[in-house]
């Protein structure tokens, strides 16, 4: 018997305000446990999966991804209050790279077309991607156990059988748990019973939110501020114990003595998921040249004509140093990067859309100023290309373009025409339990008068990446009042242990995906809260993933030259 345990049901940083199980911590402990692998299992999301799968490799030990994904009622596109309010939990876990993208496809379908109160997927999705998925029946707010506690065997069973039907026999579970919880003894033995009866394997988690057990102080306090509520409030809500952390082996056989098979079952799992993130193919969109050209052949075409146009009577040196970053871009496969980048530059230009010279390390290539995407000349200035684009160091070039602030979305909106709405996408970013704003929502959850919080949150130095230790060294006042005010200590102390968890999600304010197919199939999407569709991961998980991010930048001082200019030509014309 196999002495390994594998924790398939787990909630880290990245389930907003419900997570407090930051990924390195996590990862770290089950190390400490001797364990080979951990699964990740964010609510409805797959934020953090890139650097969970980062930091697990890193660490020596066995990511495992997926999701605890909400269940519609009916379809995930009915939105009726009377209906649709209530959702289930269903565990999601991918068990090789088709089962990554069918999860994926189906994770950004339960934002973009089925979000209701929270992101959703109906039977239709699931039957259209069960291929390499193992589900898991989640926890109470499981469909089964829903109807079990609702005394109605029949459709637990019913239930079960359907989600034996969609993923195949040995692909669907049923899941038990036991955090001292009344309501779990009583499903528990419901669901030994059916799984004998059905035959249908069962298997051993615990709902992991925070990595120790003295960690459920803190995560009390994140829940009230989710729900912005106060640990004070007898009606919010909160976990009915201090058992949601990770357990060794050991704890749970002495949880479920009755069910040993569950426990092996976490590693037979575990052996079944095997998902290895391509870190070295890049996806470069496919640009549409002229009939009779290469984007090779039309990519020199463009830059010589240009060269004709930057210099007068370019000499040798010029030419053979255009010669060599063309050779150099052909080489690493970056030739259609800037046929986009020209292409998009070239319509704000044609369509009067102020575009600023050039910024970075861009500045530094021959082929970028002839093809007009910067205005710098670097052979006057004898800027280097390999700042820019180096053959022994691979990476995406990175052109950061700026645009009129009041016409930068005419320029996405020409790249979505051309490459289409589903390949072209605004990336995610994450909005972090800050040093100040910390302090204030702490307070807040734990009932401190307003004017104490909002004293001490003024007190920590406004200075970029500021945190509460560095405040602490920097600011006598700061360090005196938590020295010597029993009430300001605790308060700080549970600050810094929130500090820096990400808060909420938004649209990064330049950042655009460009892909050579629909995004969703590389990426999960959700929905921001303005409505916007973008991706679930950041914009340094993209590019690592290989695929195109460009960065249009919006600047006001761009938008103040062109009214200038165009005051400028109304007078004179006056």
């Amino acid at each position: 018997m196999s002495k390994d345990f594998a924790h398939l049901h787990v909630h880290t940083e990245y389930s907003l305000l419900d997570g407090f199980s930051r990924v390195k911590n996590l990862i770290s402990r089950a190390k400490e446990l001797n364990m080979s692998s951990v699964a990740i299992t964010d609510h409805g999301c797959m934020f953090g999966v890139i650097d969970f799968y980062k930091e697990a490799k890193k660490q020596g030990i066995k990511p495992i991804i997926g999701c605890e994904v909400y269940t519609a009622p009916r379809s995930l596109r009915d939105k009726d209050p009377n209906y649709d309010k209530r959702q289930g939990h269903l565990i999601l876990l991918a068990k090789n790279m088709d089962g990554y993208k069918n999860l994926i496809k189906m994770v950004s379908t339960s934002y973009v077309e089925g979000f209701y109160y929270k992101p959703r997927v109906d039977i239709d999705e699931l039957k259209k991607y069960s291929d390499g998925i193992i589900a898991l029946s989640a926890c109470l707010a499981g469909d089964i156990s829903q109807a079990l506690m609702d005394r109605n065997y029949e459709k637990a069973k019913n239930i079960a059988l359907q989600y034996r039907d969609i993923f195949g026999e040995g692909n669907f579970y049923l899941e038990i748990q036991d955090h001292g919880l009344p309501e779990q003894k009583e499903v528990n033995a419901a669901l030994v019973k059916l799984s004998k009866e059905i035959n249908i394997p069962l298997v051993a988690t615990n709902d992991i939110h925070y990595v120790n057990k003295e960690d459920s102080k803190i995560h009390d306090v994140l829940m009230c501020i989710q729900m912005g509520k106060t640990v004070n409030d007898p009606n919010r809500m909160r976990f009915g114990s201090d058992e949601f952390y990770l357990k060794s082996r050991e704890e749970m056989e002495e949880l479920f003595p009755y069910a040993p098979e569950a426990i092996d079952n976490t590693v037979k799992i575990a052996e079944m998921c095997n998902i290895e993130f391509d870190f070295n193919t890049i996806h470069l969109p496919k640009y549409d040249v002229p009939e009779g050209y290469t984007p090779d052949t039309y990519l020199r075409e463009l830059c010589f004509k240009g060269l004709e146009e930057r210099y007068d009577n370019p000499s040798q040196e010029i030419i053979d140093r255009l010669n060599y970053e063309l050779g150099v871009i052909e080489k690493m496969g970056y030739v259609e990067y800037f046929l986009i980048t020209w292409d998009f530059i070239n319509f704000s230009k044609e369509n009067n859309i102020m575009v600023g010279p050039g910024r970075g390390s861009a500045a530094g290539s021959i082929v970028a100023y002839t093809l007009k995407i910067t205005d710098i000349d670097p052979i006057k200035y004898s800027l280097l290309f390999e700042r820019f684009l180096n053959p022994e160091r691979v990476s995406m070039p990175d052109i950061d373009v700026d645009f009129c602030f009041e016409r930068r979305q005419e320029v996405i909106d020409y790249v979505v025409e051309k490459y289409g709405k589903d390949q072209v996408v605004q990336i995610v970013t994450f909005g972090t339990l800050a040093a100040k704003n910390c302090i204030r929502d702490v307070g807040r959850a734990l009932d401190l008068p307003y004017s104490l919080c909002d004293m001490i949150a003024k007190l920590i130095p406004a200075e970029l990446n500021m945190t509460i230790d560095r405040a602490l060294n920097v600011n006598p006042e700061l360090r005196s009042h938590y020295d010597s005010d029993p009430q300001v200590k605790k308060l700080i102390d549970l600050s810094k242990r929130l500090e820096g968890l990400p808060r909420h999600t938004s649209m990064h304010a330049a950042g655009v995906v460009i892909s050579q197919r629909a995004v969703d199939e590389y990426v999960p999407l959700s929905r921001g809260s303005d409505g916007a569709v973008v991706t679930q991961y950041t914009m340094t998980a993209l590019e690592e993933l290989g695929l195109l991010k460009m960065d249009f930048l919006g600047l006001r001082t761009l938008t103040v030259i062109q009214n200038a200019v165009n005051n400028a030509v109304e007078i004179d014309l006056n």
